[in-house]
């Protein structure tokens, strides 16, 4: 099932590539919740590209990688996943956009981790034409607790 989604995202990515709503980001997070008292650090990238649906609202398809740095009095693995999502994005304003991906975060790392429900409400501020910064709070639901962080960024529209 993992590959089947692997290939449907990358697929979809490949159609769109040249289209002007693809877009790609950084960010960098700190672990909260069942993920904090574990791991110190998260990062990652974000690809996604976006279908203006109307003047206010766009949808689309996103992916990406995520890393939890786990502390080193810790013994053990780092953790990370390959969210394959749905995206939904509402300008608020010229400068502001609220926004959420769902969908499953699949478990690359450690062996065992089979990953589970992603999700990522976001908030973002447009800072330039292809530019913006964005926080949010992203959350993997695998057994036994939640991957989740809080996390800044910036998004480059490609």
């Amino acid at each position: 099932m993992k590959k089947l989604l692997l290939v449907i995202v990358v697929v979809a990515f490949s159609f769109t590539a040249n289209a002007q709503d693809f877009r790609a980001g950084i960010n960098v997070g700190l672990p909260v919740g069942d993920a904090g008292d574990a791991y110190t650090l998260n990062f990652g990238v974000d690809l996604s590209y976006m279908w203006n649906v109307s003047d206010d609202f766009d949808a689309g398809l996103s992916t990406g990688y995520s890393h939890f740095i786990l502390d080193s009095e810790f013994n053990g693995d780092d953790a990370s996943f390959l969210p394959l999502a749905g995206s939904a994005r509402f300008n608020a304003s010229e400068e502001f956009v609220l926004g959420a991906d769902l969908g499953y975060g699949i478990g690359i790392s450690p062996d065992g981790n089979d990953g589970g429900f992603y999700y990522r409400p976001l908030i973002g501020y447009n800072v330039g034409g292809n530019t913006q910064i964005t926080a949010s709070y992203s959350g993997v639901s695998v057994d036994g607790g939640t991957f989740s962080s809080i996390n800044l960024g910036v998004n480059f529209g490609l």
